[in-house]
């Protein structure tokens, strides 16, 4: 007992919080305002990086970068993805109060991101021309689209190094330095893209590089502020043992979670290969919608990581009551925001646009796509809170199947609606794909959620 008492006193420090006691909206609210900074910084940059190199290449360049999005969030997705699920076990076993348990789990989440992260690397950047010929790239951007592609392949290791250490802080509760390193490194990220696109030359390599060298940064000071200030994530020398039983456990969290991203986005690829089959003024368009879009997300984003957190602590600590009340606050908060936020996208997204263009015969063209885009996804973002609502709270009560089959349904809905629809509809199949996908996918996740917390608490 006395132990845990010791283990349990060091959450007053390093920016360590439990979500098991307090307000649930107040403790998710709260939560959640460091991850929204962190990820609006990171959205920030990316419409920087997306108006350097449209600015400054030109349009090609720009659709260059976004012909492989899709790819891209396939791949990382599965980084955070596996990261975050990795985390699970080590914030139910904080939530219950277990920390040698809890260091165990640790342990073999480091020894797990490493392979992970050298199999990713070498398997990506091996099968590299291959993805971007299966896209149906268009040939007059096809060799900047794979030369950008195969270096964020090889920072990877960097993506990885991150999120590990970002997901194990936020599962004791701290999201506030996870943020902070990442506001750093992305200011550092804009003065490179500039220095390397603009002074160097580098061209679309350039982005890619100032992106990995950023990602590195921020893994970088995760690491030094873990060693310095939280000892609390310690494995100690009795800890450091490997289990088979551990690794399987995390494998069981982490994959199922990573290919959720994964299998999700295989959906976006199929919609991305029909969206680059009408051409290159079509990709641009696009890629200038999905920056934007992605942007407006970031608060989404912020709350399925406070609600995983959240629901993890929770049903560790046994209070199935606080999962569904701080389940339900999430759900309202959501849904409010993607009414108001969605329709001002809807609005003005046509004159945000206008940033990542210079002028061109062809600007008007592509400002007018990616406004038929946002029109049709802002007005029905309010469709993606149960699926940014449910499916984490599902993956915080350890049921990775059913969230990874909320991901199957997702790709299968988007894949069936483009490649059903699109010789009728042309660029209307694009505006509408991910609906068709937050429908299915958020009826499914709202159904297990209800039949999971009514078999656990009874």
């Amino acid at each position: 007992m006395s132990k845990i008492m010791s283990d349990t006193n060091t959450r007053l420090s390093g920016g360590i919080r439990r979500m098991t006691e307090g307000s649930p909206f107040r403790l998710i609210l709260r939560f959640m305002i460091p991850v929204l900074l962190g990820q609006l910084v990171q959205q920030t940059y990316n419409m920087v990086d997306s108006i350097i190199v449209g600015r400054l290449l030109g349009a090609n360049a720009l659709a260059a970068v976004g012909a492989s999005s899709s790819v891209q969030f396939m791949v990382i997705g599965f980084c955070s993805g596996a990261c975050d699920g990795f985390a699970i076990p080590v914030a139910q076993r904080f939530g219950a109060r277990k920390m040698q348990e809890m260091r165990r789990y640790i342990y073999h989440t480091v020894i797990l991101t490493i392979l992970c992260a050298a199999v990713l690397t070498t398997v990506t950047a091996i099968m590299c021309p291959q993805i971007i010929q299966v896209l149906h790239t268009p040939e007059g951007i096809r060799r900047d689209a794979d030369q950008y592609l195969l270096i964020i392949f090889l920072g990877l290791p960097f993506t990885f190094f991150y999120n590990m250490q970002a997901s194990l802080l936020r599962a004791v509760g701290n999201s506030r330095e996870p943020f902070l390193f990442l506001a750093i490194a992305a200011s550092l990220n804009i003065f490179l893209d500039l220095f390397c696109v603009a002074v160097l030359k580098w061209g679309v390599a350039g982005a890619a590089a100032a992106t990995i060298t950023s990602q590195a940064l921020s893994g970088l000071m995760c690491l030094l502020y873990i060693a310095r200030s939280m000892k609390l994530l310690h494995p100690q020398k009795q800890d450091r043992v490997w289990s088979g039983r551990y690794a399987r456990n995390l494998l069981v969290m982490g994959l199922p979670m990573g290919l959720q991203f994964s299998i999700t986005a295989i959906g976006s690829m199929v919609m991305q290969a029909c969206n680059n089959s009408l051409g290159s003024l079509y990709v641009a368009g696009y890629t200038a919608g999905d920056r934007i879009e992605q942007f407006v997300m970031c608060p989404y984003v912020a709350l399925s990581s406070s609600i995983a957190t959240y629901v993890g602590q929770n049903f560790g600590a046994g209070k199935y009551d606080r999962i569904r009340k701080g389940v339900r606050d999430g759900f309202l908060m959501g849904l409010l925001y993607g009414v108001i936020f969605g329709s001002l996208m809807a609005l003005t997204g046509r004159d945000i646009a206008m940033l990542f263009l210079n002028e061109s015969p062809d600007s008007s063209r592509i400002l007018d796509i990616t406004a038929q885009f946002l029109k049709a996804v802002g007005f029905t973002f309010w469709l993606v809170t149960s699926v940014n609502v449910f499916r984490p709270a599902i993956q915080g009560m350890g049921q990775p199947g059913k969230a990874i089959f909320s991901g199957v349904i997702e790709m299968i809905a988007r894949t069936v609606f483009a490649l059903g629809t699109l010789r009728i509809l042309g660029f209307t199949t694009i505006c509408w794909t991910h609906q068709a996908a937050w429908i299915t996918a958020g009826l499914y996740v709202l159904l297990m959620f209800r039949t999971i917390i009514r078999k656990t608490s009874s």
